[in-house]
């Protein structure tokens, strides 16, 4: 059984690593902020991270995000895809805490899903990302705070809102302990 797992993990970090690229190239919605986008990807990086954890959030963030830098022809922006993995990591760190696998997503589990986003965004779009960004690119620290400030409130309304209605879809389709299925 837990080859079984490990091998839906792999699975789970190649898709979750596609749909994070696609959606951030593809569905990305620009902001007034320059170089930020309304990035929908995290919504199924918080999915994804809460449902296989930290190992398989943090690779997601990381290769989705780096898929996305190359695909636009330059080099990966380390500061800011080590920042998605940083988020995906400490979203994941929620997983068995919330475990989604029961089936059962309530006000407890919601806003314990709220809190676990709003400390991955906040620390790392707010700390992680201007900090690397200036110790790495040498950028100047106004412009990567404003940017970092922006992608953490954008990040985690989307990574809340969308993503907790992709976990709450998620739990309901899973059959709850004690119930018969019935045709």
């Amino acid at each position: 059984m837990k080859s079984n797992n490990s091998i839906k993990t792999v699975v789970a970090i190649g898709i979750g690593a596609a749909l994070f690229f696609v959606l951030g190239r593809f569905v990305a919605i620009p902001s007034p902020v320059p170089n930020t986008n309304i990035s929908l990807q995290y919504a199924v990086l918080a999915l994804l991270a809460v449902m296989y954890g930290p190992v398989a959030g943090g690779l997601i963030g990381f290769i989705g995000h780096t898929l996305i830098d190359l695909s636009w022809g330059g080099t990966p922006w380390w500061s800011w895809v080590i920042t998605s993995a940083f988020v995906g990591v400490i979203v994941g760190l929620f997983a068995k805490k919330l475990n989604v696998q029961e089936g059962e997503f309530g006000k407890g589990k919601v806003a314990l899903f709220t809190i676990a986003n709003i400390a991955a965004h906040v620390i790392g779009w707010i700390v992680v990302a201007p900090v690397l960004d200036i110790l790495i690119y040498a950028e100047p620290a106004n412009k990567v705070f404003a940017q970092g400030a922006f992608a953490a409130i954008s990040n985690t309304i989307t990574a809340v809102i969308v993503g907790g209605l992709l976990v709450l879809a998620y739990t309901k389709t899973i059959a709850k302990k004690g119930s018969l299925d019935q045709e």
